[in-house]
């Protein structure tokens, strides 16, 4: 096997870059080797209209360093009133290339999500009609559902019947944590896309609380058995077309992170390609690695592949443990072993 592989450049198809210092400290871990990312939209206040989507993508443009190459892709925070003709206008523009459902209270500046669905009917018919896709953050977040069934129980109850009432949608579930979205989501059709972060490949459930709770492997949707990061590994390296790569890097602080009842989320902007060359060679999937990473994303979302290319090199990477930001010290995500694949060039 060649100790080097050169693929299309990849996109990231979910990724939180924050704002302000974070933005400007985060955002070319991500651009160093990305071409672009789904950026979502779950600030404080969220970007709810085209206008704010606009001035979010400005604001990102200015943070990036001289000499890198990026493409953020914007979304919209769907909401109970969000006007459909406003999403429209967006979409129309090139500026806005996805909605994004949160259910209220399922994860990180949420609170703004949707409660009920019936009053967001004319955003989805809207979009269905457009071909502007939804991206579903797939979990119920009431008090009677366990936290580790959410999703089964979102896809059952919520995202199977909208999908019937609205087939035409073109539907992405992020960061499928299950078999069961493995399984929903390869049965889907076109119109269903999945993806697949990085350390619901590397970590379950185990390696957040045996031995102590572990605050940076701490996520939403959290981490499951075994048997469902194994069908994960499966549907990421089967190069099918439904998966592809959204990291879900989530940047917060580690003074947030380590506390009495801290924030979710794992940041893999970093090392994520590092980490993916060794899951996929693992997996004897090296070969499909361009299909997730490059390949997949575009095609479901109606966009070229990148004309770049990044080359992977077998030999030990050097990566920070933390990234200095102006709100604090970030932590790296560590899969908990010697990564073999380093970026050699992007």
């Amino acid at each position: 096997m060649s100790d080097t592989l050169t693929i299309i450049r990849p996109d990231d198809w979910h990724l939180h870059l924050r704002d302000g210092a974070m933005l400007r400290a985060v955002l070319p871990e991500t651009a160093r080797h990305f071409a672009r990312a789904i950026i979502m939209p779950n600030l404080v206040p969220p970007v709810v209209t085209g206008a704010q989507a606009a001035a979010y993508r400005e604001r990102i443009m200015a943070a990036l360093p001289e000499g890198m190459s990026f493409e953020p892709l914007m979304t919209l925070y769907l909401t109970e009133d969000t006007d459909p003709e406003d999403v429209a206008a967006a979409h129309a523009s090139g500026l806005v290339k996805a909605v994004k459902l949160y259910p209220a209270g399922a994860t990180t500046n949420s609170a703004s999500g949707v409660s009920d669905f019936t009053k967001v009917r004319a955003v989805l018919e809207k979009m269905a009609e457009i071909g502007l896709p939804l991206c579903v953050h797939g979990e119920v977040t009431r008090a009677d559902v366990d936290i580790f069934d959410r999703e089964a129980v979102f896809i059952d109850t919520v995202l199977d019947p909208l999908r019937r009432t609205t087939p035409e949608l073109r539907v992405v579930m992020e960061h499928i944590t299950t078999s069961h979205g493995v399984d929903y989501a390869r049965a889907g059709g076109e119109t269903l896309g999945a993806t697949i972060t990085t350390h619901h490949l590397i970590i379950n459930r185990n390696h957040i609380l045996v031995g102590g709770i572990k605050p940076h492997y701490y996520c939403l949707p959290v981490a499951k058995r075994e048997e469902h990061r194994l069908a994960l590994r499966a549907a990421a390296t089967s190069g099918e077309a439904t998966f592809f790569l959204g990291t879900d890097s989530a940047p917060h602080t580690d003074s947030n992170k380590e506390q009495a009842c801290g924030c979710a989320g794992c940041f893999t902007a970093t090392n994520t390609m590092s980490l993916l060359a060794q899951v996929f060679e693992e997996d004897g999937a090296l070969p499909n690695l361009e299909a997730f990473t490059s390949k997949n994303g575009p095609a479901f979302y109606g966009l070229p592949q990148n004309t770049g290319t990044l080359t992977l090199r077998k030999a030990p990477p050097s990566y920070p443990k933390k990234i200095l930001t102006g709100e604090g010290e970030v932590t790296v995500f560590d899969p908990g072993y010697p990564l073999t694949w380093e970026v050699a060039s992007a």
